[in-house]
């Protein structure tokens, strides 16, 4: 696709979605909204339109929780790739004449069975309870080690909230330190583009960031191959050597981006929670228990992915709704988690609730997302120990959002570990 061709279906692309959206259009509104915009009052117009609002783009948005977890949970339906969630130009880069892998559009996370069900059990065995349960100790030493390195000002995301589920997920791939710096960065650059690329800067800024990725990971297969260690890598090269050189990348890739993508932004959605409710500080530093009930409440009200994308592989019945086969059907994940049939309520942020954990925070189904257990370690240890470190943590000036509709987190957020507060905008 050459590149005049390109800019010009992105810039079609964006005209498009941008004056359906200026109508009312839900599934316009969502992929138009600006990244840094509160997208829960939008959610709610949606929902005041019926469980299944018709798009004039040609799809179906759904904010109910029971028709997303039925969907999420129907072998009738496939997971739909980012480039055909937001309708643009199909991405594919090449380097060297040769398809780059992309670590999470080529990976199980966007596959159908038996592919998805192949790799995915590969896999399962470093996410088994046991397994987590066997890493929480070695999670309190990094949640630990990183606190002792914060001064009385310091930004949660880049210092503490990235730190940490980034060395997590570098031990258990087998990363060494002196690399996992460069984690956080490629992070940033893939999830900017995870609701779809609509710009050519950032099919650049993509394709340099995986060209950069899987000259990487080559090298460290190759590595494992020769020295093994006790780490996942080496676990799949020399267990599994009949795995192709694009499915051993895109599942390390993944596992590496959402290995700690997702736990980014639930710690600093955490401490924006934490900061907009106080009264919830003392019990979080105090209690690890309470801190689990209140990761699962950040989960639920404030969750990290938005919305997914799935498509019926046949004509079916959908809450009343004919559906043809192929007709994109857009669950909003963060709208069915404030659900008022579901969770009474549903915009009090309370850790205590009985069924908190009845979000879509992970998906369902097939794919609910093999790290939640990880996940929710990682943010519970996180939290706790932060807010136990420093019970007057406070805002130390105005925080910045991810560029990202689908990804909701902080891109900055300074804090002070004292009193003196300072003006937020949280959004």
């Amino acid at each position: 696709m050459s590149t005049l061709k390109t800019t010009a279906q992105f810039f079609a692309l964006r005209t498009l979605v941008r004056g359906y959206a200026l109508f009312g259009d839900p599934y316009a509104g969502v992929m138009a909204s600006p990244p840094d915009r509160d997208p829960y009052a939008m959610y709610e117009k949606v929902r005041a339109k019926g469980d299944m609002v018709r798009s004039r783009m040609g799809a179906y948005v759904t904010p109910s929780r029971a028709i997303c977890d039925s969907v999420l949970r129907d072998n009738r339906f496939l997971v739909a790739t980012f480039d055909e969630a937001s309708m643009g130009p199909k991405v594919e880069l090449i380097d060297n004449g040769e398809k780059i892998v992309n670590p999470v559009q080529d990976s199980f996370l966007m596959m159908n069975p038996p592919n998805h069900t192949r790799l995915r059990k590969l896999v399962q065995p470093f996410f088994t309870p046991r397994a987590l349960k066997d890493r929480t100790e070695s999670i309190q030493r990094i949640v630990r080690n990183y606190l002792d390195r914060l001064d009385d000002r310091f930004d949660v995301v880049s210092e503490f909230a990235s730190q940490v589920p980034i060395q997590v997920i570098a031990d258990l791939l087998g990363v060494p330190d002196d690399h996992k710096e460069i984690f956080a960065r490629w992070g940033s650059s893939l999830a900017e583009t995870l609701d779809g690329v609509w710009s050519h800067k950032q099919l650049k800024n993509l394709h340099a960031t995986i060209v950069e990725y899987n000259d990487f990971i080559d090298v460290l297969i190759d590595e494992r191959r020769h020295n093994p260690q006790d780490d996942l890598v080496s676990y799949l090269v020399t267990q599994h050597d009949d795995l192709s050189r694009e499915d051993l990348v895109a599942t390390t890739g993944l596992l590496l981006f959402a290995g700690f993508e997702t736990t980014v932004n639930l710690i600093s959605n955490g401490v924006l929670k934490a900061f907009e409710n106080p009264h919830t500080v003392a019990p979080l530093a105090q209690s690890p228990e309470y801190a689990e009930g209140f990761v699962e409440e950040v989960l639920r009200l404030d969750p990290p992915v938005q919305y997914t994308i799935r498509w019926p592989k046949e004509r079916l019945e959908l809450a009343g709704v004919s559906l043809p086969k192929g007709m994109p059907v857009m669950l909003m994940l963060a709208a069915a988690n404030r659900d008022p049939r579901v969770f009474a309520d549903p915009l009090k942020f309370d850790p205590t609730r009985s069924n908190a954990r009845e979000h879509l925070a992970f998906s369902a189904g097939i794919h609910y997302c093999i790290g939640a257990g990880l996940s929710r370690i990682e943010g519970a240890v996180a939290l706790h120990e932060l807010f136990k470190r420093f019970p007057n943590l406070a805002p130390d000036g105005p925080m910045a959002r991810r560029k990202s509709k689908l990804i909701r987190g902080a891109l900055r957020l300074p804090v002070r570990a004292n009193e003196t507060k300072r003006s937020l905008a949280v959004n």
